[in-house]
């Protein structure tokens, strides 16, 4: 297998194609992170990734899994066929000025990249440029894929991409996530259906004729009620969240007819969180029969949890390993501090690496074991779990944040569109792209990667957690 080719090794001519691409790689992160659009809504950013894609060679298909946001980019042909997995939607209420150490909305209540998808997707977008120039450099076969993965907020975009059978053919899966540290991420991620219990019941003046009104939004709290007693019913490792998306009103004065109430709920494995459901759902019908009320139930989204692959996973590490970390200048060191000095005592206690606990950028590549699942609970979620479910997949994670910083905050959105975050963003980039070439020239790290993936998985069959009927949407 080549080991260099125009006299350097793979990994520094990955490095110099992303580095002669810096600044339009900058600019297609930067327009995402202005367009800043939520799930399934994300036109222009999708748009702008596809043009991008076309301009460098690729044969893209737009809408594709009955998703007008959802795309992939191919080019080559044959076998081996790579998955390289990108995002690029944000979070609503999440508006902030970049580059700022002051909490300070450009709009109130507007969208920002809490996240950090932007990144994911230009950072994935680089890896798939590069991958391409390196196999048309060294006349290798194979097919490249960018997905383009909408609504991964609170949509589950590849959970419909999977169902629909977009990725069978897939022989591997790269991808990456912003975050605090620099690492592997060795970690598991919790399934979760997100469900919307919508109650029906009858308007009446709140004070002259209560008693002929039968309130929706009495139903909900009702529900929450129970729902918070049955906390102490379920596994420890579940996790049931909700929002009030729709209180009935602004008037105390009339009897609320209509009241909704978003849940989300959260547990180890799908089968867990179906069990966790049908009694979540079952006190909704008994909040409905105590206020007199009706309830509808609208499935919302739902996503599977993640499966590692340690193969995978450790040629990746070996990458990161050669390409070690970005450097960075007084500025950058200096917004970094001021940055942090806005996050809790403890947020930046709640690191897992204790070796960058105290930094304000991670200046070290943490070990998996600081990574792992033991280390760091694994309660988030994510529906590149239903990738993982169908071929090999691993994730990196650069930093791209302060230490100590959570995801979904005003600090995530303010860093995003700065040069420490561009500087992991490439950075995954090559991480990736080499990775991906690794296992494209060694038939062998494939066969037990998938050997590693059939393994884990044991007699477990995969079942798209959406139901058949549930379609993507961009509010319901």
């Amino acid at each position: 297998m080549p080991t260099r080719v125009n006299d350097v090794t793979l990994e520094n001519r990955i490095s110099q194609i992303i580095e002669s691409k810096r600044e339009d790689l900058i600019d297609i992160s930067n327009q995402i992170w202005n367009f800043a659009e939520t799930r399934f809504e994300e036109y222009q950013s999708a748009e702008l990734l596809c043009q991008g894609l076309e301009r460098e060679g690729f044969s893209v298909e737009r809408g594709v899994g009955g998703i007008p946001t959802a795309f992939i980019g191919s080019v080559g042909s044959g076998s081996p066929v790579v998955a390289i997995l990108g995002e690029f939607d944000a979070l609503s209420g999440l508006s902030q000025q970049p580059g700022s150490a002051v909490k300070t909305p450009i709009q109130q209540g507007g969208n920002g990249h809490g996240c950090g998808h932007n990144l994911l997707g230009t950072g994935a977008f680089a890896a798939a440029i590069a991958l391409k120039q390196m196999v048309e450099e060294l006349r290798m076969p194979g097919t490249i894929r960018y997905y383009g993965c909408p609504g991964e907020e609170g949509g589950s975009g590849k959970t419909y991409m999977v169902r629909a059978g977009l990725f069978d053919d897939v022989d591997f899966s790269v991808t990456w996530h912003p975050m605090g540290h620099n690492g592997i991420m060795a970690a598991r991620s919790l399934a979760n259906y997100q469900v919307y219990y919508r109650f029906k019941g009858t308007s009446s003046h709140a004070a002259a004729s209560p008693h002929l009104g039968r309130s929706a939004l009495d139903a909900v709290e009702m529900m929450n009620v129970g729902v918070n007693y049955l906390r102490e019913h379920v596994i420890p490792e579940a996790r049931l969240h909700y929002a009030v998306t729709n209180a009935g009103g602004r008037s105390p004065n009339v009897v609320q007819a209509e009241a909704d109430v978003l849940y989300l709920i959260r547990a180890p494995k799908v089968s867990q969180v179906e069990e966790i459901y049908q009694r979540v759902c079952n006190i909704a019908r008994g909040a409905a029969l105590m206020t007199d009320t009706e309830v509808e139930i609208v499935f919302d989204k739902a996503c599977s949890n993640l499966v590692q692959n340690k193969t995978l996973e450790d040629v990746m590490q070996e990458k990161f390993t050669i390409f070690g970390i970005p450097d960075y200048d007084e500025h950058e060191l200096e917004f970094a501090k001021n940055l942090r000095a806005t996050l809790s005592d403890a947020e930046r206690g709640s690191v897992r690496d204790p070796a960058i606990r105290d930094k304000d950028i991670a200046d070290k590549i943490s070990p998996p074991e600081a990574l792992s699942e033991a280390t760091s609970g694994g309660y988030g979620s994510t529906d590149v779990g239903d990738v993982s479910w169908v071929t090999p997949t691993a994730q990196c994670n650069t930093a791209c944040w302060v230490v100590g910083t959570t995801a979904h905050t005003w600090q995530v959105v303010t860093i995003g569109a700065t040069s420490i975050a561009h500087k992991g963003m490439l950075h995954a980039g090559k991480v990736m792209a080499a990775t991906a070439l690794e296992m494209m020239q060694n038939p062998s790290l494939r066969e037990a990667a998938k050997a590693e993936l059939k393994e884990r998985i044991g007699n477990e069959t995969y079942v798209c957690p959406i139901p058949a009927e549930v379609l993507p949407a961009a509010s319901r």
